[in-house]
């Protein structure tokens, strides 16, 4: 996904059209990104703007003061190639004032921010910030009102706790082998490799089993893969696979407990950083917890904020998207109509506060209108539900 456009920023001569007096507490309030040693051509973004690197580029300034995703690409040499390498970003939580100083590492083609913490270094930055001024490029104004649109139910908290451990989102997953493979016993023990397979499951048997680098994975809520509770009787369970309230709720208090509006957090999350990082992880995180949501009809009955809060998300993540983006190439299904049929069905439903049902009512005009979907296309209703049914338990 385009991550909202990008020019070339040679340094701090971008004119952004904004309200002066705007640009004046910008100028006195703003942050300050310094990046030192960024490669000529490297593609950076800030939010929903990035650009190409120039050649006197050393950092952002005018920078509002919170929370913001910083996105990066390495890309080589025109003579190597140029080709752009895997994204790289991080949500940085930015106070008023803020200098935030980075080195580029040039080995781990990553920027080191450990220079922040060196308080005597940052404040002669600051000392010589007006020399500087001229190479700093101005924050891009003009998609802050988009940006905040995208996260404006994330906070720093939220983000920190589902962002890895090593403080990194990186759109190739860094994975290892699951077997180190240190002794020859280990190695003899694999599968021979200089034959040739006879199937697919062959080949794949073949291949080490690999696992997330330790410190890399996206924390994001484990969502249950049994949606209902221990001891539920066969009617119990098919009720819970029909109305997924059982899941969220046990999502919710597993991860969200104290703020369960953070649940919103969490998918605007999961958004920016499939749509800015390029993160395939983070767009099938925010399915299935769109789908949770979607399909949970007693929890809509009780949590009425919740659900008012999702409408709002929802409304401006799905401008940010093309229509057909959600159809499955294989079976033609359209992942977003299901799971937002299901929505306005409940919502209508007995039970449901009225500003909720007025309010999905109008979303689901909107969508209508904006998309061409149908959402009022016939309900298969006898379709079977397969349910897994617990270990030990029968149907006669």
């Amino acid at each position: 996904m385009a991550s909202g456009g990008s020019s070339s920023s040679g340094g701090g001569g971008g004119a952004v059209n904004m309200d002066p007096d705007v640009a004046l507490r910008l100028f006195e309030e703003g942050a300050t990104l310094v990046l030192r040693g960024v490669p000529q051509g490297t593609e950076l973004g800030i939010d929903c703007k990035s650009w190409q690197v120039g050649p006197r580029f050393r950092g952002v300034k005018m920078i509002p003061p919170g929370l913001h995703f910083l996105h990066y690409s390495s890309v080589n040499s025109p003579s190597c190639g140029g080709e752009i390498g895997p994204k790289t970003g991080l949500f940085l939580s930015l106070k008023p004032r803020e200098i935030l100083l980075a080195n580029w590492d040039p080995k781990l083609e990553d920027l080191d921010f450990s220079a922040s913490k060196n308080e005597e270094e940052v404040s002669r930055i600051r000392a010589t910030l007006q020399e500087l001024d001229p190479y700093l490029g101005p924050y891009p104004y003009e998609v802050m009102r988009k940006w905040v649109s995208l996260t404006d139910r994330l906070n720093e908290e939220v983000a920190n706790n589902l962002q890895p451990l090593c403080g990194r989102i990186c759109a190739f997953s860094d994975v290892i082998p699951e077997t180190e493979f240190r002794h020859t016993k280990d190695r003899a023990e694999q599968p021979r490799n200089d034959t040739a397979c006879q199937s697919m499951r062959e080949g794949l048997d073949r291949l080490p089993r690999m696992k997330l680098r330790e410190g890399t994975e996206l924390r994001f809520s484990v969502i249950p893969k049994k949606t209902y509770p221990p001891g539920a009787t066969p009617a119990e369970i098919t009720q819970c696979c029909m109305d997924l309230s059982y899941a969220l709720e046990t999502v919710l208090e597993n991860n969200h407990e104290l703020q369960p509006l953070n649940l919103l957090g969490e998918l605007q999350f999961a958004f920016v950083c499939f749509l800015l990082g390029n993160v395939y992880e983070g767009f099938e995180h925010w399915k299935r917890l769109l789908a949770l949501l979607c399909r949970s009809e007693e929890a809509m009955r009780k949590r009425k904020e919740l659900y008012l809060g999702l409408i709002a998300v929802l409304y401006h993540q799905l401008g940010e998207i093309p229509p057909d983006f959600f159809v499955d190439i294989v079976s033609q299904s359209n992942f977003l109509t299901s799971t937002l049929q299901d929505f306005f069905q409940f919502a209508s439903g007995p039970g449901v506060d009225s500003t909720l049902r007025k309010r999905a009512e109008k979303f689901k005009a909107h969508v209508t209108k904006k998309f061409c979907w149908d959402f009022d296309a016939d309900l298969d209703e006898c379709a079977p539900v397969v349910v897994e049914l617990p270990e030990g338990v029968t149907v006669d």
